[in-house]
């Protein structure tokens, strides 16, 4: 069962930003690039970035600074109440990877018509290599059923205990031509297609260290 987004900003997403941020700054080093424009404007908007580390979503976090994500993960680390409890605090809407998880799809949906940052993994797990060329199903439909922006960001290496790893965030994705086009398989492929262009370009720009 999918947890219900929540609609107001909670205590514990704050105090974790906070450990975060402290996180970051020391044993394992971040530097953000980029995103002035994102957190001057309002959401909603999606987010996708490359997974190397199980820290990543976090370190999206705090690059949204002025508002608290939502985040799409697999159904997999919700494996107890105890970790469905705080990952549902962290505004985590867990999904069934490789099938139509319907149920995820609304909850997306809602936290768009509710103005939250959504954040996806189009891999839908983590991948050492730097490129994105598998995505998951169902990434292009959320996309563009948002409707709304679609920011990448790209890490540039996995983290590591006190080595500097480095978050580029880009312009958006443009997709106004394909929604013009109507959402179906045809412009889902296309969306995926540019996402896996951002990623090249993103990677031939900032380069890529294997982990």
């Amino acid at each position: 069962m999918v947890e219900p987004v929540q609609e107001k900003d909670n205590l514990f997403y704050e105090f974790v930003r906070v450990i975060a941020n402290i996180l970051f700054r020391t044993l394992l080093p971040v530097r953000i690039h980029g995103g002035k424009e994102m957190n001057e404007n309002v959401p909603p908007y999606v987010i996708i970035a490359n997974h190397q580390h199980a820290l990543d979503p976090v370190v999206m976090g705090l690059a949204v600074k002025k508002h608290q994500c939502v985040f799409l993960g697999k159904k997999e680390l919700g494996k107890n109440k105890l970790a469905r409890y705080l990952l549902a605090k962290l505004h985590c809407i867990l999904v069934d990877r490789g099938h139509t998880d319907m149920e995820a799809m609304r909850a997306c949906m809602k936290a768009v018509r509710l103005n939250k940052p959504l954040v996806i993994f189009p891999e839908g797990t983590r991948h050492h290599e730097g490129q994105m060329e598998y995505i998951e199903n169902g990434t292009a439909l959320i996309a563009l059923r948002s409707k709304a922006p679609i920011i990448p960001m790209y890490f540039d290496r996995k983290m590591r205990f006190f080595r500097l790893t480095h978050l580029y965030i880009g312009d958006p994705i443009p997709t106004q031509d394909l929604l013009q086009e109507g959402i179906n398989t045809e412009t889902c492929e296309k969306m995926n297609e540019r996402m896996r262009e951002t990623f090249r370009e993103m990677i031939q720009k900032y380069g890529h260290f294997d982990a």
